[in-house]
């Protein structure tokens, strides 16, 4: 059976626009996906718009509108933004689809046969003043880990997750009085009967593990996991199929993660396939969670003890791609501070393999990273513009003015095909396991021995000698290096990639090392990449 990647990338809310966060934190599904592909690999990629919940109620209230015309506000132009960098899910929905609520519920349907969820009758939070019941995100109070001020259900000081009857001081958030208690009934998800299994997994895959996950899982596992509630006393939602709670809703936290399983259901059966291939382990199955660090326990806390209450035969996370934060201009990310750029404004100024390259070449894989606009043009200009482009282009106008773009004749260096080939073994080994920005500094490295190895043959001076041998031995081997850089560069620098690739009349870029015709006629050669005129200070 051929190899399949299954690759889920984080859905982002609906309620504020895309920023440079988000696309660090999940262009590296892209990345995958692109890779996968390029191997021949069985891919399937999805993501979506996470449309439901408080907040997005609450800003309903205060405009005025309805929650799903937010939803879909923002649903639109996070497909537009994704779009605009390349992005090439094959699937990107949202939860508010017909599709994705008959699946949820179909799958809480099972987990409650399975014995994992429970009806339970406890005090709940309470606000005399708007007459309601107010879910964790209507609620302010004092983080029962940090103590710091927050708002439940996970601290935003020190992300912990915890339910919002464990805060102290608490208060409604719509009217700022203190909150009481009444009685409520709620479907429970029996969280806590997953605490062992979820500390063996963790330790099982701590090894391939991105090491923020693993340090994020072991602090949320050493609170305890507490049974969390799976409805919630709210309009807009996945409805509750059981009888007597015709007036909730499925609890956010539970349906939207399941965003992973619809969907890709939802791709396999558009393809006629068995969504199980990619769900069952037979050791050809690599699956994928691209997500921001604030994401880590539902990726392997929640979604794991989820798939384990379906069956246990579920293939559960092998590989969580987790980042770190990124800091705009060397200050924290805020809206307040004016300091956040949207994906929309990157798309709109600058080259999609400009920032997709910036990005991963500096991703918070492993540590915070600062973002800053002059950074970025920096980088394009010297790396794609001043690097592979300057490559390309004084190889291939040098021959279509002298040559009339007719390649001539002649022999690669075998050392040169050497270091390439290992190349696709050594950043295919990394790409596969999501170290993506060392296999993206590996495109550096090449560029710069591109250059250099063009700098050493002189062949502007070989092109004058009467015997064109040298001249055509280091154009073949030029010919050569800019062909295998259109494949191992087409996950991160798409566009150029394309270019590239038409102009040697490549039909189709592959993982593989490729080698050209001995002569031939080179297509129409493009600017490759056009400098961007750095800010002075």
């Amino acid at each position: 059976m051929n190899k399949r990647f299954f690759i889920g990338g984080a859905w982002p809310y609906a309620n504020n626009s895309l920023h440079v966060g988000h696309l660090a934190a999940l262009l590296p599904g892209d990345v995958l996906a692109r890779f996968g592909r390029l191997c021949g690999y069985d891919v399937i990629y999805v993501s979506g718009t996470d449309s439901h919940g408080t907040p997005i109620t609450e800003r309903a209230k205060r405009e005025k509108v309805t929650p799903a015309s937010i939803a879909e506000q923002y649903h639109a132009e996070f497909t537009r933004d994704f779009e605009a960098m390349g992005f090439t899910y094959d699937k990107y929905t949202a939860t508010f689809t017909d599709y994705h609520k008959a699946g949820v519920q179909d799958i809480l349907r099972k987990i409650q046969a399975n014995g994992y969820l429970y009806e339970t009758t406890e005090e709940q939070d309470y606000c005399e003043t708007c007459g309601k019941f107010v879910s964790d995100r209507e609620i302010e109070g004092n983080c029962p880990v940090c103590g710091k001020l927050t708002r439940g259900d996970q601290c935003e000081h020190c992300n912990a997750s915890f339910d919002s009857k464990m805060m102290t001081e608490k208060r409604c958030r719509t009217c700022g009085n203190a909150t009481t208690t009444r009685m409520n009934k709620h479907l429970m998800f029996a969280l806590s009967k997953f605490q062992k299994d979820i500390e063996e997994f963790t330790e099982k895959m701590a090894p391939h593990w991105r090491l923020n996950a693993v340090n994020e899982t072991k602090k949320y596992l050493q609170q305890g996991l507490p049974d969390r509630a799976a409805t919630r006393d709210l309009d807009w939602g996945v409805e509750v199929p059981v009888e007597g709670y015709e007036s909730k809703r499925i609890y956010v936290w539970f349906e939207a993660v399941l965003g992973y399983m619809t969907t890709g259901k939802w791709v396999a059966e558009q393809r006629g396939i068995d969504f199980n291939e990619y769900m069952t382990e037979d050791g050809n199955l690599n699956n994928y969670y691209i997500h921001g660090k604030d994401n880590i326990p539902f990726h392997t806390v929640i979604f794991p003890a989820l798939l384990m209450a379906m069956d246990r035969s579920l293939c559960l996370p092998t590989h969580i791609v987790s980042s770190e934060y990124v800091n705009m201009n060397d200050e924290k990310m805020s809206k307040s501070k004016g300091n956040l750029i949207s994906v929309h404004e990157l798309a709109e100024n600058y080259p999609m393999d400009a920032v997709r390259f910036y990005t991963m070449l500096y991703n918070p894989e492993r540590r915070d990273v600062n973002f800053s606009i002059p950074d970025l043009i920096s980088t394009y200009n010297k790396f794609l513009a001043g690097g592979l482009g300057n490559f390309v282009n004084r190889n291939l106008s040098f021959l279509k003015k002298k040559f009339g773009g007719v390649v001539p004749a002649g022999k690669v260096d075998p050392a040169v095909a050497a270091h390439v080939e290992g190349l696709y073994a050594s950043m295919g080994e990394k790409m596969e396991n999501g170290d993506l920005r060392s296999a993206t500094e590996d495109m550096v490295t090449l560029i710069q021995y591109a250059n250099k190895y063009y700098d050493d043959q002189k062949p502007w001076v070989q092109a004058k000698a009467e015997e064109l041998t040298d001249f055509g031995n280091t154009t073949a081997t030029c010919i050569y290096l800019m062909a295998n850089m259109a494949n191992l560069f087409a996950p991160v620098i798409p566009e150029g990639c394309e270019k590239l690739a038409k102009v040697l009349n490549i039909e189709q870029l592959s993982w593989n090392p490729v080698t050209l015709p001995e002569t031939f006629t080179l297509g129409e050669v493009p600017i490759l990449y056009t400098r961007i005129d750095e800010p002075k200070n």
